[in-house]
């Protein structure tokens, strides 16, 4: 064996003898096993690797929820039409949206389009028939429409439904007023005041139809 060849096996008994030291002493990296966070808080990456942190993604608002939003702000603009334009296409999208009816209805009382009205506690009524505001509400809109016995019948309906909620009397005593019977007219306000005595114009309408109640 000359001089070079036994040079090489001291060398490469060297790094024999440095690899198994390491591979038996636990130090070297192990496969599998992710990273720890040290603290509870800490990130990957963070200052040193800022590529390396991760950030919440920005939740965008579905279609009907852009909507109800505009709807929403139309309404609070009193835009009317506006509102309904916007109410017309969230029903488009879901026609059975009770959030959409109630809006719907509420937005063509105001701006005297008493058919829609009609049509959207109607739809109401259709998917829930113990739904007393809707009932009332059709009430309403149904004595705009000068269908009294559907007025009637619907006040009526409401009341059954929660007999202790002061405005479903109020209300029917209101049409009832305006069919000019104001007998059954005043036993509705009196009811209403009874049941809440914060109603200061059933109050007023019990004394002008003759009647002082303190």
């Amino acid at each position: 064996m000359t001089t070079f060849q036994l040079f090489l096996l001291i060398i490469a008994g060297g790094v024999f003898y440095l690899f198994f030291k390491q591979l038996f002493s636990g130090n070297h990296p192990k496969r599998g096993v992710d990273f720890e966070a040290k603290v509870a808080d800490e990130q990957i990456g963070g200052i040193n690797r800022p590529d390396k942190t991760f950030s919440n993604p920005t939740v965008q608002p579905t279609r009907m929820e852009q909507l109800f939003s505009m709807a929403d702000e139309a309404i609070e603009k009193e835009d009317f039409d506006e509102a309904q334009k916007a109410l017309g296409s969230a029903l488009i999208i879901e026609p059975n949206s009770v959030d959409a009816l109630q809006k719907m209805g509420f937005v063509a009382m105001q701006t005297e389009d008493y058919t829609e009205a009609k049509e959207a506690y109607e739809k109401l009524i259709s998917l829930d028939d113990n739904d007393d505001m809707a009932h009332a509400l059709l009430a309403n809109a149904l004595h705009k429409l000068k269908d009294e016995e559907g007025a009637e019948k619907h006040h009526e309906k409401a009341i059954t439904l929660d007999p202790e909620y002061a405005p479903h009397h109020f209300n029917y005593a209101n049409t009832l007023y305006d069919l000019g019977r104001k007998k059954e007219a005043l036993v509705g306000y009196k009811k209403a005041y009874e049941l809440d005595d914060t109603l200061e114009v059933a109050k007023e309408m019990i004394t002008k139809l003759g009647e002082n109640h303190e």
